[in-house]
């Protein structure tokens, strides 16, 4: 492979890369650069996520412009704010040893003045965000009529955030003859249409196969119930020890929620979405890239052009609609030759969609089940061990603290002392897993209708079975409130948290109705949660609750239809669990006549 120099970099970009440590090209610097320095036509480069993009536009990029024009000359357009500084940052790098050359981010969510005021100065590029570069535009401030280079990095991103317009309106500020360079993770066909529209005779580079995941990358899955996610996500966190991760939600609740859990069972982590101001996202992030936190729980939104090197895992709290979407994710570890896994915790229905992303990224998806309690100790207590006897000691430092220490150690022996450290390291995670939940194994090829043995009283369609049924080691409690009342999940946790007391209660799976709602408990505290309960109020509305029982409220709707069959009346497709209760209290019975 050729060098850097071989490509016809110059030599103040060498000095300064060799400086950062680049050695050898990366294959996308080694197909662009020399292309962006020799050739006239376009390019459209399709490269994943952290193989080196921004070197590869950056240095022939940087080599080509008119230090004494201080003009705008290159416009790179990023789709958010993390990416925009993180390239700003890599070509001020890169430029170190050219000073006349100035590089301006320009985004939203900082002041526009001082901004203003940097492009008065003069600059020569500008990173930018596409609706902040427009508002500068429309103000008359930048000016783009010189600009000989344009750059859309994460484009596919740019397009999925909803920046086709803006950047449509930008690209009808800049002249017609100018270079123009696309590098995307993904091509949709909006990718095709830009090039086609704006681009002249573009070349396609393509590192890897089109839409291919990261190749140093595992892709791994485990399937659990619903109510057994988060269990499964803890595990897999505390079966790798040194886990630097970020975890993909789909929404800011539950980001916030999941964050929110890992923090108060122990972990190191923090969240990352739309709700929170620009200087907790930056705190936030500051603290994941300095690794005082070794967990980012974030959205997709949010994560966008979030640039962080070494991560070991990103886990997908269950699979996203879009596959590019995954592609983006599990692009973000296995970065620049080493290796990465992304782990799925999914349920059985998402099945179909691990094989549409194998299709896609041309990789297969393995199996694994969730990691025992006992073999997550063992892994800590090794890791800690390795630790221990790798550690670095200091003798001139430790020499003279030794002496008091060892006195008051001195009684114990080897063994004790050994167990002592072990046990303050992992008391946390050895009272846990003492009484550690069991994660029921799912089987994929169980059948979707499991038919009971003749005679047994069975609900009658999949849709009373998910109601009414419990989780194995769960007990299913009715509850009077539902959507109708402005009832969700969250206010089902706060009114147990604040009626039932005791133990906490954990909470399974929750069926939220118009009219009433389902949940699970462990069925050792569902009677404890029944009596606490009622008496209670929400918004004013008594409480009433009771252990669901499936094949009573079965008998009692086989019992109804015969009894208005008997009568000539017309039977409905299935018995109201909302009507018997209401019923057993003496509610006024409803008509299933049909109008």
């Amino acid at each position: 492979m050729k060098t850097f120099e071989e490509l016809g970099v110059s030599d103040e970009l060498l000095l300064a890369i060799s400086e950062m440590g680049f050695e050898m090209p990366m294959p996308v610097q080694a197909k662009v650069i020399p292309h962006l320095l020799k050739e006239d036509n376009d390019v459209v480069a399709l490269a994943q996520t952290g193989t080196g993009k921004t070197a590869a536009f950056g240095l022939p990029m940087l080599q080509r412009i008119d230090a004494s024009l201080r003009e705008p000359q290159a416009v790179i357009l990023s789709p958010t704010r993390e990416l925009c500084l993180q390239i700003a940052g890599d070509l001020a790098d890169f430029s170190k040893y050219l000073p006349e050359v100035e590089v301006l981010p320009v985004y939203g969510g900082s002041s526009i003045e001082s901004q203003i005021r940097s492009l008065r100065k003069g600059v020569q590029v500008i990173v930018a965000t596409p609706g902040r570069l427009l508002d500068l535009i429309k103000r008359g401030v930048a000016h783009l009529e010189n600009v000989h280079t344009m750059i859309l990095d994460e484009a596919d991103e740019m397009l999925n955030m909803g920046f086709l317009d803006s950047i449509n309106e930008v690209l009808s500020h800049v002249p017609e003859q100018r270079k123009m360079l696309m590098f995307s993770a993904t091509m949709p066909p909006e990718i095709d249409k830009i090039a086609k529209t704006y681009m002249h005779n573009p070349v396609e580079f393509v590192v890897g196969q089109r839409n291919e995941g990261a190749a140093n990358v595992n892709h791994i899955y485990y399937m659990v119930h619903a109510r057994d996610k988060y269990l499964a996500l803890k595990r897999i966190a505390d079966n790798n020890p040194s886990i630097y991760a970020i975890i993909f939600c789909r929404t800011r609740r539950d980001t916030q929620e999941i964050a929110d859990k890992l923090i108060q069972d122990g972990y190191n982590a923090d969240a990352l979405h739309g709700d929170l101001s620009q200087q907790q996202r930056d705190l936030t992030m500051k603290k994941f890239r300095d690794r005082v936190i070794s967990i980012l729980v974030a959205t997709d939104v949010a994560a966008r052009g979030l640039d962080v090197d070494d991560l070991t895992h990103v886990i997908n709290y269950g699979l996203p609609d879009d596959t590019a979407v995954y592609t983006h994710r599990s692009g973000r570890t296995g970065r620049a030759g080493k290796t990465g896994v992304s782990v799925s915790i999914v349920h059985s229905r998402e099945k179909g969609k691990i094989r549409d992303i194998e299709k896609i990224i041309g990789k297969k998806f393995e199996r694994k089940e969730v990691p025992s309690a006992e073999h997550i100790i063992e892994k800590q207590l090794y890791n800690l061990a390795h630790r221990l006897e790798h550690v670095e000691v200091n003798d001139e430092q430790i020499d003279k603290y030794f002496t008091g220490v060892s006195r008051k150690l001195g009684w114990l022996s080897g063994e004790d002392l050994l167990k002592r450290v072990l046990s303050l390291e992992f008391n946390r995670l050895l009272e846990y897993y003492k009484n550690a939940p069991v994660i029921e194994v799912v089987d994929e090829k169980k059948p979707k209708k499991e038919r009971k043995e003749k005679g047994e009283n069975k609900p009658r369609n999949d849709k009373e079975k998910d109601h009414r049924t419990a989780e194995k080691g769960m007990a299913r409690v009715y509850i009077n409130l539902g959507k109708a009342d402005g009832f969700y999940a969250g206010n089902l946790i706060e009114i147990i948290n604040k009626w039932v007391p005791g133990a906490r209660v954990e909470v399974g799976r929750i069926d939220l109705l118009p009219g009433y709602s389902l949940f699970d408990v462990k069925k050792g505290d569902a009677k404890r949660v029944v009596a606490s309960l009622k008496g209670s109020d929400f918004l004013g509305k008594r409480v009433f609750t009771e252990i669901a029982d499936p094949e009573r409220d079965y008998a009692r709707a086989s019992a109804r239809r015969n009894r208005k069959k008997a009568a000539g009346d017309d039977v409905d497709n299935g018995d109201n669990f909302e009507q018997f209760k209401r019923k057993g209290r003496g509610g006024k019975k409803l008509s299933h006549r049909k109008k």
